[in-house]
């Protein structure tokens, strides 16, 4: 079983490094930092990594910045709508930093 999900257009930017954190809603909010996590895909609960959290950390919508988009690997436009299209209308999210363990 699997302790965190993404969709699996995120897999290749995650195992590669390129995506180094995720904004999540209250309900994913628990983690703690140096928990490893093993990491599947939304679409299918597969099983594709292992991350460690380095840190959680509430953010506004209104908040993100040119930062957080690049350790999303997009923009912050684009960023912005991805987070529009899961979480409409939330306003508070909380920033999951995390490092590729394997």
């Amino acid at each position: 079983m699997n302790d965190m999900t993404f969709f699996a257009r995120f897999e290749t930017d995650i195992v590669a490094g390129r995506k180094t954190i995720t904004l999540r809603d209250e309900a994913e909010s628990h983690f703690q930092v140096g928990q490893r996590l093993r990491v599947g895909r939304y679409e299918d609960d597969v099983y594709f990594c292992t991350i460690e959290v380095n840190s959680v950390a509430p953010v506004r919508l209104d908040a993100l910045s040119e930062e957080h988009a690049r350790q999303e690997n997009m923009t912050l436009s684009e960023l912005k709508q991805v987070i529009g299209d899961i979480y409409p209308g939330l306003e508070e999210l909380y920033v999951i930093s995390f490092k590729l363990i394997e």
